[in-house]
C-alpha cells in the first residue's frame, strides 16, 4: 500500500504515545555515525518529532522532511524544506548524505526494490538508516486481521496479505552487495497507560495499524469491530491492577553505508 492514506492521519492521536514511538528512532540514530556533506532526509517525517534531534546531530547539513500526510506536515517544524510526496515514487538529484526513516517504510511494498532505490540516492559514504515495526504476527496486529475477516469477510482479501517487514537477516542479505550493513531486531516491552473507554493496546494501534481496516467500515461496523477487538486484547494483554498493560513490540533496524 502507498504511504498516501485514504483518509489523512490524526496527529493528535498518533502523538499520544510519542515517547514509545520515538525511543526506537533514537536507538537507530545512535548507530548512524558520521555522514558526508549533503542533505539529511527524514523520510516519513510525520509531525516533525525528529527534526530537532537530526539538526543537532548533523548541524552542518540541510534537513528535509518528507511525508504524504498534509495534516502531519502542517505540524512539522524545524526542517529546511518540507516535501509532500509518496516515498514509493519520490526521487531527487540532490546528493543525500543520510536517509533516515523511522516507522514508515513498512507501509510500502516490495522492499527488495524500494531499499536499493533509496540507497541509489545517497552520496558516496552516505547512510540509509531504517526502523520498522515487525508486529504482523503479534496478537495486537493478528487480531485486526482475524476479526475483520470474521465480521466482514467480503471486505478484505487476506489471501493477498503478507508480512510487510522481513527479519533483519533478510535486509542484510538484500543490501550487503551495496555497502556495509548492520541489521538487528529489538523487542521493546511497552507499558501502556490506562485508557478510559478502550483497551490500552487498542489506543496504541488505532492511529496506525487499525486505520486500513476501519477505513473500509461504516461507523456502526467500526464500533462492532472495535468492541470485538477490545475483548480479544483483554485475553492476550491482561490489564494490570491500575488498568495499564504490558505490550511486547518487535522492531527491525538496519543501516547501510554505501
Amino acid at each position: 500500500m502507498s504511504l498516501t492514506p485514504k483518509t489523512d492521519w490524526n496527529p493528535e492521536t498518533y502523538a499520544r504515545f510519542r515517547g514509545l514511538r520515538l525511543r526506537p528512532a533514537f536507538d537507530l540514530l545512535a548507530q548512524v555515525g558520521q555522514v558526508p556533506q549533503g542533505v539529511v532526509l527524514d523520510l516519513g517525517c510525520g509531525d516533525g518529532a525528529l527534526a530537532g534531534a537530526l539538526d543537532v546531530q548533523f548541524v552542518d547539513h540541510a534537513t528535509w522532511g518528507l511525508d504524504a500526510s498534509p495534516a502531519m506536515l502542517a505540524k512539522a517544524k524545524g526542517y529546511d524544506r518540507l516535501i509532500e510526496a509518496d516515498a514509493a515514487t519520490w526521487q531527487t538529484e540532490e546528493p543525500l548524505s543520510l536517509i533516515f526513516s523511522n516507522a514508515a517504510l513498512h507501509w510500502l511494498p516490495d522492499h527488495a526494490t524500494l531499499m536499493p532505490r533509496l540507497a541509489a540516492m545517497l552520496a558516496p559514504g552516505g547512510v540509509l538508516a531504517v526502523q520498522m515495526p515487525r508486529q504482523y504476527f503479534a496478537p495486537s496486529h493478528r487480531f485486526l486481521r482475524d476479526i475483520a475477516a470474521a465480521l466482514y469477510p467480503d471486505r478484505f482479501d487476506f489471501a493477498r496479505y503478507e508480512a510487510p517487514v522481513h527479519p533483519a537477516q533478510a535486509y542484510w542479505q538484500m543490501l550487503s552487495p551495496l555497502g556495509d550493513v548492520q541489521a538487528w531486531e529489538t523487542e521493546y516491552l511497552q507499558r501502556l497507560d490506562p485508557v478510559s473507554d478502550i483497551h490500552p493496546v487498542h489506543a496504541f494501534t488505532q492511529s496506525t495499524a487499525m486505520r486500513p481496516f476501519v477505513e473500509k467500515m461504516s461507523e456502526a461496523e467500526a464500533a462492532a469491530y472495535a468492541t470485538a477487538y477490545d475483548q480479544a486484547l483483554t485475553s492476550a494483554y491482561p490489564l494490570l491492577p491500575d488498568g495499564s498493560c504490558l505490550m511486547p513490540f518487535r522492531r527491525v533496524f538496519f543501516t547501510l553505508r554505501v
